[in-house]
């Protein structure tokens, strides 16, 4: 992770090359607003306007990161009403975004996206990926166990849960699942009712934590060539020989797309296995093939946790839909617009 000097220098030049046709730039230093040292604060004149950006940095850009950084800017923004506060961080994602917004401030972030309002300017970029994860500070929230509990709040967002519920359902001890709860609240992202009932309150928030955390390829792939045409067919037979081995299975990707959210026509299907995918291969004649050869892709899952809160589609089974969705996004720039569809189209939040 970058330290908070490199990254208040690097916002520093983001915001000069945001500028390029601005006068007189000048850098303060040791500026000071509401009491406190301001982290960058720049001056310069567009046309014969002057004016005054200031800029709170913060280390993460997640959502609870974000809203203290609000609660600064405020600060700043009634000490010096002539200045233009802005939030800043390695990463600002959709969420922590439209907090900023929604409070009329502006933001930058060292991925490529911003967006900056003031007098007759209008710089707004979105959609770049963070160019420098860190999941550390959320690495015990997504390990694969107290994933599984992640997994159960995102399955049923609107569920109010008891915390030996919960633990039931995620097949994890009671400390285990009272542990992960602990710091979803930390985070703010889940809120106890009177009755001590456990609510999920930013699903969206938690979802996209956990996909910047998650990739499909953490679970082992065995790749087979298909000599036929892929289509539904190969999905039930896929089905049929995972059932007969008594083995557990769902689809993901594309093929579980294709179950609750169509896309367009099937090139290659992906589904999660219980165990050895060797004996269910054997049974449909198929041989192996390299990844990029193979048109069927058994995963044999880090964690049985993949197979909780799946529906069933046509008689078929697919991986939940909070699970399909972290499955897509880091399937390429494909799988990320597919992902959004089914965002936009099934999920809700």
């Amino acid at each position: 992770m970058l330290k908070s000097g490199e990254i208040r220098r690097q916002v520093a030049q983001r915001l000069r090359e945001l500028f390029p046709k601005a006068k007189g730039w000048e850098e303060l230093a040791d500026l000071r607003a509401a009491g406190k040292p301001v982290d960058v604060a720049v001056k310069f004149r567009l046309g014969e306007a002057e004016r005054l950006v200031l800029v709170e940095v913060s280390s993460l850009g997640q959502p609870r990161h974000i809203r203290a950084a609000v609660t600064r800017l405020g600060e700043i923004r009634r000490d010096l009403p002539v200045a233009y506060p802005v939030a800043a961080a390695v990463y600002i994602g959709p969420q922590s975004a439209r907090i900023l917004k929604d409070n009329n401030l502006g933001y930058l972030d060292l991925s490529g996206n911003c967006y900056l309002a003031f007098d007759h300017v209008l710089i707004e970029k979105e959609g770049k990926r963070n160019v420098r994860p860190s999941t550390r500070p959320l690495r015990s929230l997504f390990a694969p166990r107290a994933t599984r509990v992640v997994r159960v709040l995102l399955a049923e967002p609107q569920r109010d849960w008891r915390l030996e519920e919960l633990a039931k359902a995620a097949e994890v001890s009671l400390g285990h699942s009272h542990n992960v709860i602990s710091r979803l609240e930390d985070l703010r992202w889940v809120e106890r009712d009177h009755a001590q009932r456990i609510h999920l309150g930013k699903p969206a928030d938690l979802l996209e934590a956990w996909r910047e955390s998650y990739t499909y390829r953490a679970n082992e792939i065995a790749s087979y060539f298909v000599p036929e045409r892929v289509n539904r067919r190969l999905m039930t037979e896929v089905a049929r020989a995972a059932t007969a081995e008594g083995r557990r299975y769902a689809f993901t990707l594309s093929a579980g797309l294709s179950l609750v959210a169509p896309p367009p026509r099937l090139t290659e299907v992906h589904c999660y296995v219980e165990g050895d995918p060797a004996p269910i291969a054997a049974a449909l004649g198929l041989r192996r093939a390299g990844e990029t050869d193979g048109a069927l892709h058994l995963l044999a899952p880090y964690d049985p946790g993949v197979f909780y809160g799946g529906p069933e589609k046509a008689g078929l089974r697919v991986v939940s839909l909070p699970q399909l969705y972290v499955d897509l996004i880091g399937n390429g720039p494909r799988g990320a617009e597919q992902a959004e569809h089914l965002r936009r189209e099934a999920m809700g939040f």
